[in-house]
């Protein structure tokens, strides 16, 4: 159906007024039903009993409630999509006739369209939901929804049943949302530890909602071994998903029942239009902010900027280099409806068309539909929400980077002028940024361990606040600690032996202080290799402390014995990775050179280090690259007593290669000038080293406080991040 481009603006504000209206008249329906019991309850209401329970200890009744708020609040948007789906015929004969009619009779027929289609939706939502369940929840819901929360108290609530497998599920879902929530950290390494739980316990429950992220890392990932077809086919496959989730979200949007505008009382100048308008611009604004809420990922404070038309970048040049040169004309134009004058991806084009050379056809190819119709809509709709807030003081933030200068009213282009200006400097900023660490540390100070000495520098490793150290460890202190590793990683701190969680083509075993030293009090291990590999940590603190000329205290925020080994037949044709290129304190996006000092990454983390065990097997270079994360600037190999240093920002990207033969073990460290993100285990361990009429070696380092800090540390401010907040405490990671 075409409609007449003078009708068409108040067409869509009409349709969207009426359709809200409507809306309320959901409440009405189901009233007379006998059978109230068979149908959807509020799941606001259910939690709230839930967590009720939960306090009072009643688990059995506080698990059951949980549950079903979680189930029912996912019936709720299942019957709202069937919904939608079986009314969308209805009232098509009135909306056949919009086309030719003109005047009053088409506000007529307008009205009759969404009179039927609002019934339909009321009566079929009606058979399923009790009218307290079509009423909208309260904003502290959402949040709760949104946070993950419930599984918060299911996690509990589980383990108190002694259900051990589902509290582990419900707390590796709940930490997906929430990767700084230390306590949780902590509860999960201990369910991979209890008897009972298995590997699948550790499973998003939620997963099925962002299965576009799941899509988007495979396809990173295949980008990275070079296998263009199956990229492109992975591509293809989360662009697809990307949209789904989109339309998902944008249904729940219409269909949802919403609040009225506030009555401001009997002098409020707010009519029954001006209401109408709100609820009309409200129900737009939702369907734009779903670009924001598709983008952002589990966890994460901040949306991917360009979220779909970059997917479309990645696709086009990833169908052009597996030689699908008309798939990827399709999707170039495609990427055009975003960005029409950009000139790479005129060039790009350019290109294609002369690949194709006499492919008329091919070349006349045009855009896929899809996007054809999410830009135009999208347009449409911006262009009320911008006269809403032109005219109507209507509150809106415009969640594309896309949007065209000629969407924006007139008077208001020099504010949006000013706003994308200062965002365009803001990315020049960051990217001028590359050189600059801002950490604190200055290398060059002095090496105060007899024996070890600088091998490479800032200057040869071609970067800023980077360092390796050979002499730390003799081979005799190396020989140890590979013992160490051998006779506990395996019952280390949940790794068990596993695939590497970054390839699966090598093997990853891990050990912590903490672990160690209670392997040693069951004599599972050598008591003075425990005690050894808690004071290299203590040794490499003094070390790096004073090369680096920390201007405050340094303390061990994290201590990881790592080894990684080649899975034998595994390795011919290997492209990945043992390590992918990454940051240690921020979230680095290679594509836009920026690095986002937020949730999940570990932000407190200021200085790394590695120091090398053993040199007896093929491949595991450390590597440092640009913030595209593909220029390498320099490389160390590994071998017995080797220490690298280097601050934990955005100037220090590194990865590791492929272990391709053998067994490469190394100590991985991290440390922070903040005293409330130390190391908690090594104070523990240092308690039971005491408790044992013990005592460690500690160098340099204020009397840390006891078990007071560990409640400090869940409670501490947050610092900012891009456009939000957010610490990570504790975690480990390896190098």
């Amino acid at each position: 159906m075409a409609l007449n481009s003078n009708h068409f603006t108040v067409y869509v504000a009409f349709t969207l007024f009426f359709a809200e209206l409507l809306d309320f008249a959901f409440a009405a329906s189901g009233r007379g039903s006998s059978n109230v019991l068979s149908l959807l309850q509020p799941y606001d209401h259910m939690y709230y009993s839930g967590v009720r329970s939960y306090f009072g200890e009643e688990w059995v009744k506080a698990a059951e409630l949980l549950e079903k708020s979680i189930v029912t609040k996912e019936s709720l948007f299942r019957v709202r999509r069937q919904c939608h789906e079986d009314c969308v015929s209805a009232g098509k004969e009135p909306l056949d006739k919009l086309d030719s009619e003109s005047g009053s009779l088409w506000d007529l027929w307008a009205l009759d369209w969404v009179q039927q289609k609002a019934e339909c939706l009321r009566f079929c939502i009606g058979r399923s939901v009790t009218p307290a369940g079509q009423l909208p929840v309260s904003a502290d819901i959402e949040y709760e929804f949104g946070s993950r929360n419930p599984y918060n108290f299911l996690q509990v609530t589980y383990y108190k049943l002694e259900k051990l497998q589902k509290a582990a599920s419900a707390a590796h879902t709940y930490f997906v949302a929430n990767p700084n929530h230390l306590e949780m950290r902590n509860n999960i390494e201990k369910y991979r530890r209890m008897e009972g739980v298995s590997e699948e316990a550790f499973q998003d429950r939620e997963l099925e909602n962002e299965k576009h992220w799941v899509l988007y890392d495979s396809a990173v990932q295949h980008e990275a071994s070079s296998d263009w077809v199956q990229t492109a086919e992975r591509w293809k496959v989360c662009v697809n998903e990307t949209l789904r989730q989109m339309e998902e979200c944008r249904l729940q949007c219409e269909v949802a029942s919403k609040r009225l505008p506030e009555d401001m009382g009997a002098d409020s100048v707010d009519g029954v239009f001006e209401k109408a308008a709100a609820l009309s611009l409200s129900l737009l604004s939702c369907r734009q902010s779903c670009v924001t809420q598709i983008a952002t990922r589990p966890g994460r404070i901040s949306a991917q900027e360009d979220f779909l038309p970059s997917q479309l970048e990645h696709l086009h040049i990833a169908q052009f280099k597996a030689g699908d040169i008309s798939g990827a004309v399709q999707t170039l134009r495609s990427l055009l409806l975003f960005y029409p004058s950009d000139k790479e991806s005129l060039d790009n084009l350019q290109l294609y068309y002369e690949t194709l050379g006499g492919d008329t056809e091919s070349q006349g190819t045009q855009p896929a539909q899809e996007f054809v119709t999410y830009v135009s809509r999208s347009l449409q709709e911006k262009k009320l929400l911008y006269f809403g807030m032109e005219n109507l003081g209507f509150s809106f933030t415009d969640p594309d980077l896309w949007t065209p200068e000629d969407v924006v009213p007139e008077s208001m282009r020099g504010v949006w002028r000013a706003e994308k200006e200062k965002m365009n400097e803001k990315t020049k900023e960051e990217e001028k940024q590359e050189v600059v660490d801002d950490s604190g540390f200055y290398a060059g100070g002095p090496v105060p361990q007899v024996g070890v000495t600088i091998t490479m520098d800032d200057e040869v490793l071609n970067g800023t606040n980077r360092v390796v150290l050979d002499g730390v460890m003799t081979e005799k202190e190396c020989d140890k600690i590979m013992q160490l590793a051998s006779a506990a990683a395996l019952a280390g701190d949940g790794y068990q032996g596993r695939r590497s969680p970054h390839t699966p083509h090598e093997m990853f075993e891990g050990l912590t202080v903490l672990r160690a030293v209670k392997l040693s009090q069951d004599a599972l291990v050598n008591q003075t290799d425990a005690k050894l590999l808690y004071e290299l940590g203590e040794r490499v603190r003094t070390l790096l402390h004073s090369y680096f000329r920390s201007p405050s205290g340094l303390f061990v925020s994290f201590t990881h014995l790592v080894c990684r080994s080649a899975v034998a037949g595994d390795q011919e044709g290997r492209l990945d990775l043992s390590h992918p290129v990454h940051v240690d304190n921020c979230l680095l996006e290679p594509e836009t050179k920026q690095c986002w000092r937020e949730p999940p990454a570990f932000t407190h983390r200021e200085l790394s280090a590695i120091l090398y065990l053993n040199d007896n097997f093929d491949g595991g270079e450390l590597f440092f690259t640009n913030r595209d994360a593909k220029t390498v600037t320099a490389r160390v190999k590994p071998s017995c007593g080797r220490l690298v240093g280097f601050s934990s920002g955005p100037v220090n990207p590194h990865g590791v290669t492929a272990v391709t033969r053998g067994r490469r073990c190394a100590l991985a460290l991290w440390f922070t000038t903040e005293k409330l993100y130390r190391d908690m285990e090594r104070e523990e361990a240092e308690a039971m080293w005491a408790a044992d009429g013990q005592s460690v070696v500690k160098k340099d380092e204020e009397k840390t406080e006891g078990t007071a800090g560990r409640n400090a540390r869940s409670q501490a401010p947050k610092e900012r991040g891009r456009g939000g907040r957010g610490r990570v405490t504790g975690g480990k990671d390896e190098l």
